[in-house]
């Protein structure tokens, strides 16, 4: 009987070894998952409120951007000095940015050599028209909002 309680006494302690489990690095761990996430994409695209039925993630972004674009066009055109200060211009390229604080900034886009048009003035323009917008749900990634831009052509003269 003393031989059996030996035995297992030694293998019980010599076993142990293998119900320890090796605890990993916290670094190589949140190395592995900063590897695994694709910064360049976001898991939710920005929306409102109108489109957050939506349950397909591309219509809802579609809806987003379609709604975004119909409203900066609707305040351009009011009663907008574009027509008479550059009658050239049809299409503007504006530069949305919205902030993880639900927030959009607006910038318009120029051509590299594009010397014709006062720019201080058409970004005070815009910056002026574009206030007073719904509310704005920003992208998120992994459930934390975040910020994103993205450029909207806005047409200006419809013929």
């Amino acid at each position: 009987m003393k031989k059996v309680l030996t035995l297992f006494l030694v293998v019980f302690f010599g076993s142990c070894q293998y119900f320890e489990k090796q605890v990993p690095n916290e670094k190589e761990l949140l190395e592995q998952e900063l590897k695994k996430v694709d910064w360049n994409k976001v898991d939710e695209y920005p929306s409102i409120s109108t489109c957050d039925s939506l349950t397909d993630p591309e219509m809802r972004k579609q809806c987003f951007f379609e709604y975004l674009t119909a409203t900066i066009q609707q305040k351009l055109n009011v009663d907008t000095p574009f027509n008479k200060l550059y009658p050239e211009i049809d299409t503007i390229e504006v530069k949305v940015t919205v902030l993880p604080d639900a927030t959009m900034q607006f910038e318009p886009q120029f051509p590299q050599d594009s010397v014709t048009y006062d720019k201080v003035k058409i970004d005070s323009i815009l910056h002026a028209r574009l206030v007073d917008l719904p509310k704005v749900n920003p992208a998120s990634k992994r459930g934390i909002p975040v910020k994103t831009q993205f450029i909207l052509p806005v047409i200006l003269k419809v013929e």
